[in-house]
C-alpha cells in the first residue's frame, strides 16, 4: 500500500535527522538560548510551507517564539505591456520590511527556502544578516547543491547565514514516485522541519533552564485554567523578561 511505503519514507527521513543533524540542532538551540537570555527576541518566519505555527504560542510551547512575515501590496489596474526594457528586481526591499519591524542586532530570526534560493527569503535572511540579526536557516542540502543561485551575491541561502540545518529532504522536495503519476508525491521538509523545530526548542529550554532562567512554558487554552494561567503568569512574565 501506498500508506505502507509512505511510512517507511517518513521513518528513514527522520533517521537521517536524527543521525545528521544532531550536532547542528544543539548549536541551533544552544543560540536560542543564548539570544533570549541576553533579551533578544526570537522571531520564526515561515518554515516549510510554516509549519512554525507549531511552535508560536499553543500548549507547550515557549512563549518567546515570535511570527515574523511582511508583504507589499501594489495596486495594479493597467493593461498588460511589455516591461523588458525597466529594471523591476526587488533585492533589497526586505531591509525595508525588517526597518519597520522590532528587530534589533542581536536578535535571532529563523527563515526557511528548501531550495536555497527562494528569492524572498535569501533577500530577507541577507537584510537581516547586514543588520546584525543572527540568521538561522532550513533548507536542503541536497536540493540547494542541485540549483544555481538567483541572488546578486551569487550565495544561496546556507552560504549566508549563521546556521544551516538540513531537513534532508530529496532535490524537488518528494520522497516517493508512484506509478501512474508523473509528478513525485509526500512533500518532506514539513515533518522533518517540525521534528528539527522542537528538537532545537528542547535543547534551548535545558540550557534556559541551566542558565537559572525558567523559560514561560504555555498551556493549552482549552484546558480549564490554561488561558488565565497564559495570560497572567506567562504573559507579563515574557513582557519583564523576555521568557
Amino acid at each position: 500500500m501506498l500508506l505502507d511505503r509512505y511510512n517507511e519514507a517518513v521513518d528513514k527521513l527522520i533517521a537521517k535527522v536524527r543521525s545528521t543533524q544532531r550536532e547542528n540542532i544543539i548549536k541551533g538551540g544552544e543560540m536560542i538560548a543564548d539570544t533570549v537570555a541576553n533579551g533578544g527576541n526570537v522571531y520564526l518566519s515561515a518554515i516549510a510551507h510554516h509549519v512554525e505555527y507549531d511552535s508560536i504560542y499553543r500548549g507547550g510551547g515557549p512563549i518567546f517564539y515570535k511570527h515574523f512575515s511582511w508583504n507589499m501590496n501594489v495596486e495594479k489596474l493597467g493593461r498588460q505591456r511589455d516591461r523588458s526594457d525597466i529594471d523591476t528586481s526587488t533585492w533589497g526591499m526586505a531591509a525595508y520590511a525588517l526597518k519597520l519591524s522590532d528587530m534589533r542586532p542581536g536578535d535571532l530570526l529563523f527563515v526557511s527556502s528548501v531550495s536555497g534560493r527562494t528569492a524572498n527569503v535569501v533577500d530577507l535572511a541577507f537584510e537581516a544578516k547586514k543588520m546584525g540579526i543572527k540568521v538561522i536557516a532550513f533548507t536542503s542540502m541536497e536540493y540547494t547543491k542541485s540549483v544555481d543561485a538567483v541572488h546578486p551575491s551569487g550565495k544561496k541561502l546556507y552560504e549566508m547565514v549563521d546556521l544551516a540545518l538540513d531537513n534532508c529532504a530529496p532535490a524537488a522536495e518528494a520522497m516517493l514516485d508512484v506509478p501512474g503519476i508523473e509528478a513525485r508525491y509526500a512533500a518532506a521538509s514539513g515533518i522533518a522541519s517540525n521534528l528539527i523545530m522542537w528538537s532545537m526548542t528542547s535543547v534551548a529550554v535545558e540550557k534556559l533552564l541551566e542558565k537559572g532562567i525558567t523559560p514561560g512554558i504555555l498551556k493549552s487554552a482549552n484546558f480549564p485554567g490554561g488561558a488565565d494561567y497564559n495570560h497572567t503568569v506567562v504573559e507579563p512574565e515574557y513582557q519583564k523578561h523576555g521568557w
